[in-house]
């Protein structure tokens, strides 16, 4: 039984990073025919963007908006370009194959723990990161202040990680987010720490999705109010 659950845990996660990159993931938001929405939102990112195993209301992304809704910013829900497996590459590639040509009044980026997983050097990450941060800024209409970094989430307290050197891998999450973090601050881009709340998966399951690898609408609803006060301070509230 054990050979065969690990198995299938692998197979998930080969699946999860293989994908074909070629593919367009980009998810206009849903109708929001209650809200007369004045401001836009473009959500950039890989699994933990899209909420990977959750509803779409369950995204962290989607309760961010919820939470700027209840604080009187009429923003719409997000337009979203992200996938389950992507690293800092292949979220540039699936933007470039968008074509997008808008701007947005919010833009927010979640990147790296597939470079993580995949073993990419810092070097790597650090570079491929500070464009896609040039990128969002782009999108942000060349506003620094109106794009929010989220860092990298421990995978490492989740039950997927069983067997594997959790210690290790958390170094290495501290190591990419300090990359993030200093290139955040070399652009002006606001940087939000969410990777403590991940470490509450430890001793509740129910910060974990159902897959066992990512986080639940429980633990996203907490990043989302983690973020909430920059998001706010975007539209000066």
């Amino acid at each position: 039984m054990k050979k065969i659950k690990l198995a299938s845990w692998l197979t998930l996660i080969v699946v999860c990073l293989a994908c074909n990159n070629k593919d367009s993931f980009m998810y206009q938001e849903p109708a929001s025919p209650t809200i007369a929405a004045k401001y836009t939102y473009l959500a950039l990112g890989d699994s933990y963007t899209i909420g990977e195993s959750v509803a779409t209301e369950n995204r962290w992304t989607y309760y961010l908006v919820a939470y700027l809704r209840q604080s009187g910013i009429a923003i719409n829900y997000p337009v979203t370009i992200a996938r389950t497996g992507w690293t800092t590459a292949e979220l540039q590639e699936g933007i470039r194959a968008n074509n997008i040509t808008t701007t947005y009044d919010l833009v927010t980026l979640l990147i790296g723990v597939n470079n993580q997983y995949r073993g990419q050097s810092l070097e790597t990450y650090r570079t491929e990161f500070r464009e896609l941060i040039s990128t969002s800024v782009k999108f942000a209409a060349n506003q620094p202040t109106h794009v929010l970094v989220l860092s990298i989430p421990d995978w490492g307290v989740t039950p997927f990680a069983e067997g594997r050197d959790r210690a290790k891998i958390t170094q290495e999450i501290i190591a990419f987010n300090l990359v993030a973090k200093e290139e955040c601050q070399q652009a002006g881009v606001g940087f939000v720490d969410i990777t403590p709340a991940s470490y509450k998966a430890i001793q509740d399951e129910s910060y974990v999705a159902t897959d066992k690898l990512h986080f639940s609408g429980k633990m996203y609803n907490e990043w989302a109010a983690l973020a909430l006060p920059a998001a706010r301070a975007v539209f000066g509230k």
